[in-house]
């Protein structure tokens, strides 16, 4: 098998393959932008901790024009204000079958399964493998989900996963070294 050298080392070239192509980046929220806890308060408000690097990683793909989409089983307001400004295009919360829902975004958006990445770490997750032609899980990801995936984060949920896979897209569309137009 034939790989290339990333900055998260060595990579199958098959997957980097698939990233070339990629229109459409859909992810969780719970267990992949955070790290799966959610605090509740003594009046009921719900935090959740982001990190920024995963920010900046999907900033970096939205300037390059891919389509990156939010799918989760909660809804929170909060989830909404941080994803939008990230400048995410989609954010679809409340979603119990999440398959229906990245059909239906992948029609609306006229992506084919083959240019579609989607990242995971829960069994609510796997139908969205099933319309992605590169299913991801992140390293903390249940057992289950992570046999599901074709590729494994090497940095958990809520700690750098998507900035990972952000960057791998960059480096496999030779975009690595431009990020938000400055040459590194």
């Amino acid at each position: 098998m034939s790989e290339i050298n990333t900055i998260y080392g060595l990579k199958p070239k098959s997957i980097m393959d698939r990233l070339t192509r990629l229109k459409l980046l859909v992810c969780d929220v719970d267990g992949v932008f955070s790290d799966g806890r959610i605090y509740l308060g003594n009046q009921g408000e719900e935090l959740k901790a982001f990190h920024t690097r995963d920010g900046y990683g999907v900033k970096a793909l939205v300037n390059i024009g891919i389509q990156v989409a939010v799918i989760t089983g909660r809804r929170s307001t909060l989830v909404e204000q941080r994803m939008s400004a990230l400048g995410v295009q989609h954010i679809i919360q409340g979603c119990e079958k999440k398959e229906q829902a990245l059909n239906i975004l992948q029609k609306k958006l006229g992506i084919s399964k083959d240019t579609t990445a989607a990242i995971g770490d829960d069994m609510p997750d796997i139908g969205m493998f099933n319309c992605a032609g590169l299913s991801i899980a992140v390293a903390d990801a249940h057992p289950f989900v992570q046999k599901s995936a074709v590729y494994i984060t090497q940095f958990g949920g809520g700690r750098g996963a998507v900035r990972e896979v952000c960057d791998l897209i960059l480096h496999a569309k030779g975009q690595i070294n431009k990020i938000d137009g400055i040459s590194l």
